[in-house]
């Protein structure tokens, strides 16, 4: 269809065209868009698509997809691949991959032509008679990470149905019913949220709506355990090689914990069964994505067999099921949609990740999978990354949930200026904060416990979706206590905030504080990395090779133009290593003498005196009195 007030528009410039005209110059018009993919409408498709993907080809990384489609009449038809992807927030869906496209009617091959403005539409026609047409092509998957996520590796895969699958416009995705069937490599386990059976390795999955097998994705791979966590809950993990599954008992136990503890704080379970699908893996591309009745959850090989390393990944797990209650059942009503082609409105991610980020990290700690200890140091290091970033001074959190549309996750030059999707993190602090003010104002009788069973604990056992609103969320606030719940939400999600909330810790019992010897959690994350993390001692972070990988804005690091891939190669008179640098900023602490670093970039070589003399700081929280205060009960099993 024409949209009428771009018709109106162009009709008044039209109109005025001669008068605009200036020294003789030809003035063009545009061409008006034409919206030529039906609108979604909630009514039943007729017929069930029947899906088969051949995902045998592991050398090559290729699916192979046959999709039978009824038809309903003749006439002009629309496919689409689904582009706005729940759980991405963005339009993520990977057009370019597909290839190979015929569609047929019987023998009949139907021209198909690629809609002109969403790329993701491929119209055709019809003939008479005809029942139901077949779709052909195959998805060629990324065989190395400049090419996107790799999904296929040699003992394992990540089969995600947008990705092998086209759709009917015209219809809301809940009411189009598919039969899919999978062929694996011979020898493979296959597991998903979606019930299948299967005989050896061609997996029939249950008859569901296509929004359902959007949300139901597959890990299947060569080695392979599966736990039962509860009756209703089950471990499925995937290694690259079987040495990788052997978890010690009570490393099972804590992930049964985490099931039961998050049962008993939300009071209800969205979903008939549920499924973590887990990858121990550095072969195939990370993942942490939510579904309603499964998760998909990357992490590194030595998940278990490092354990006693440090916290590791252990938050993935935590983050991603609460997100069953947190972002599938419960769901911002723009976030919302009937089909993949309608776009998503970003802006309550502060409540749909930033509340989920909070309830990951309490209940990894009552759970145990990671440490009363771990999890206060990790809260340290997020309220220092966001409390010392420079771009809280120009751009309100509320704007950051637009950031997966706008910068699909592409790294930054100056992260801590542009700021990226600190909905997650920053979310957390005023849900901590949030926590700290129902303790106060009900003398201790409540706390965010009394909000997720208010906001999420209803209708036990339904995995459909109930939408909210900004002023829901304050309304489920103010039945637990009152309060004005909406300046305090207003003034920490909407407006400019030049530091972060710290009141989730200070009026809950703890300090944050700077010390020059880092925390374990600080050390972990600097030997993952196999470089040095002096963010807030000088403003840099260094790669092991001496690259600069970040510098934050406004620091002494950025005062004399160090920037995100200069490459330090001595520091004074000894060569680089992040020893070296750590001494030298040691040694310069309380003096007047800078920190001399000879750098290079695309070949060039200088020197810079870096000002700092404040020495190494690293944030912890300290705890401020004595026995059991507001943080430590909210981090206490129930």
């Amino acid at each position: 269809m024409v949209r009428p007030a771009l018709v109106a528009s162009l009709l008044a410039i039209a109109l005025a065209a001669p008068a605009a005209a200036q020294e003789g110059n030809t003035l063009a018009q545009p061409i008006p868009i034409v919206d030529m993919v039906p609108d979604a409408r909630d009514v039943d498709y007729p017929g069930v698509m029947k899906l088969k993907v051949d995902a045998t080809d592991i050398k090559r990384a290729i699916y192979r997809v046959e999709q039978t489609i009824p038809v309903a009449q003749a006439g002009r038809m629309t496919l689409l691949m689904p582009e706005w992807l729940p759980g991405n927030h963005a339009p993520r869906g990977q057009i370019e991959k597909l290839a190979g496209l015929v569609i047929k009617a019987g023998d009949r091959v139907l021209p198909w032509v690629r809609d002109e403005v969403n790329v993701y539409a491929f119209h055709f026609d019809v003939p008479e008679g005809t029942k139901a047409i077949t779709a052909n092509f195959q998805f060629l998957s990324a065989t190395a990470p400049n090419q996107g996520r790799i999904v296929i590796a040699p003992s394992m895969m990540n089969l995600q149905w947008e990705q092998v699958s086209l759709y009917p416009a015209g219809y809301y995705t809940r009411r189009i019913p598919v039969e899919a069937t999978v062929t694996y490599p011979a020898g493979w386990t296959a597991r998903s949220g979606l019930p299948a059976t299967n005989k050896g390795s061609v997996y029939s999955y249950q008859r569901t709506s296509y929004e359902t097998l959007i949300d139901s994705p597959v890990f299947a791979g060569r080695y392979f355990k599966e736990w039962e966590l509860t009756p209703k809950v089950d471990l499925n993990v995937f290694a690259d090689e079987a040495e990788y599954l052997e978890a010690k008992p009570e490393q099972i136990a804590a992930h049964r914990r985490l099931v039961e503890q998050a049962v008993k704080l939300f009071g209800s379970q969205h979903y008939d069964q549920y499924e973590f699908l887990l990858a121990l893996t550095d072969e195939m591309g990370g993942i942490g994505l939510e579904h309603h009745r499964s998760s998909e959850n990357g992490v590194n090989p030595e998940y278990f067999t490092e354990w006693d390393s440090g916290p590791g990944r252990r938050n993935l797990l935590p983050h991603e099921m609460v997100h069953s209650w947190n972002g599938k059942f419960r769901r911002g009503a723009n976030l919302y949609t009937p089909d993949y082609a309608t776009p998503m409105r970003d802006n309550l991610l502060w409540v749909y990740e930033g509340q989920t980020q909070f309830w990951g990290y309490v209940l990894q700690a009552r759970s145990g999978l990671v440490s009363k200890e771990d999890t206060l140091d990790q809260l340290a290091m997020i309220y220092a990354t966001y409390d010392n970033w420079k771009g809280r001074e120009w751009r309100p959190l509320v704007d950051t949930t637009h950031d997966p549309i706008i910068s699909a996750r592409r790294p930054k030059g100056w992260t801590s200026w542009q700021r990226s999707e600190d909905y997650y993190n920053e979310g957390l602090l005023i849900w901590l904060e949030a926590d700290s003010v129902i303790r106060d104002q009900s003398n201790g009788a409540k706390s965010m416990d009394d909000f997720a069973k208010a906001f999420f604990g209803m209708r036990d056992g339904d995995w459909g979706v109930l939408t909210y609103s900004f002023d829901d969320v304050v309304a489920t606030l103010n039945s637990v206590v009152p309060y004005d719940w909406n300046t305090f939400l207003n003034d920490r999600v909407n407006r400019i905030n030049p530091r972060a909330p710290l009141k989730g810790f200070t009026d809950n019992g703890y300090q944050v504080i700077y010390t020059d010897e880092p925390t374990g959690v600080w050390k972990e994350g600097e030997k993952r990395s196999k470089g040095v993390n002096l963010n807030y001692s000088g403003g840099l972070s260094v790669g092991g090779d001496g690259e600069i990988a970040t510098v934050m804005w406004g620091s002494a690091a950025f005062d004399v133009d160090l920037d995100v891939g200069d490459k330090i190669i001595a520091v004074g008179e000894r060569a680089y290593t992040g020893e070296a640098l750590k001494e030298a900023i040691t040694a310069a602490k309380g003096g007047r003498e800078p920190i001399k670093l000879t750098v290079t970039h695309e070949g060039r070589v200088r020197t810079v005196d870096l000002k700092w003399n404040q020495g190494l700081r690293y944030p912890r929280l300290q705890k401020t009195g004595t026995g059991e205060t507001g943080l430590d009960r909210l981090l206490t099993a129930k």
